[in-house]
């Protein structure tokens, strides 16, 4: 699998998300079937590149329209990176949104192989760490 065509414009890593084809469990299929009001063979999302740009969570995606509209690939390629469409918000957060300028911003340092290897401790820092200030989320040991 191409990792690179499972990274969505806005720095999500489709391809460790629980509902991305190849991850999507029966249990997770059920309940997202309820929450998106779809079957449940039409829950398992494929990615937003293989889908051009089509997410299962919404259906008209500003930054994927605005990535093509520039040529680029990534976020972090545009000039006006960051921009107010990845600008996070603390209100009604569902998904990884906070997320995306943070791996942006790394893919851009250490560039898309580097982050694809770290992208999977980022994801269990973002959902399972505690945040202590100054050190961002931080994963106790058991």
């Amino acid at each position: 699998m191409d990792m690179k065509k499972l990274i969505a414009p806005c720095g999500l890593d489709c391809f460790n998300c629980t509902v991305q084809e190849k991850n999507i469990t029966e249990e997770n299929r059920q309940r997202m079937s309820k929450y998106l009001n779809l079957p449940p063979e039409e829950v398992a999302c494929k990615g937003c590149k293989p889908e051009d740009g089509r997410c299962r969570f919404h259906q008209d995606c500003a930054t994927w329209e605005c990535a093509q509209k520039k040529g680029v690939s990534y976020c972090f390629e545009c000039d006006d990176f960051p921009c107010g469409l990845l600008a996070p918000s603390a209100k009604g957060v569902q998904y990884p949104h906070n997320m995306k300028v943070y791996n942006l911003c790394r893919m851009k340092l250490i560039g898309l192989d580097a982050w694809i290897e770290e992208s999977a401790s980022i994801r269990k820092r973002y959902y399972e760490g505690d945040f202590v200030v100054g050190q961002g989320p931080i994963i106790k040991e058991e």
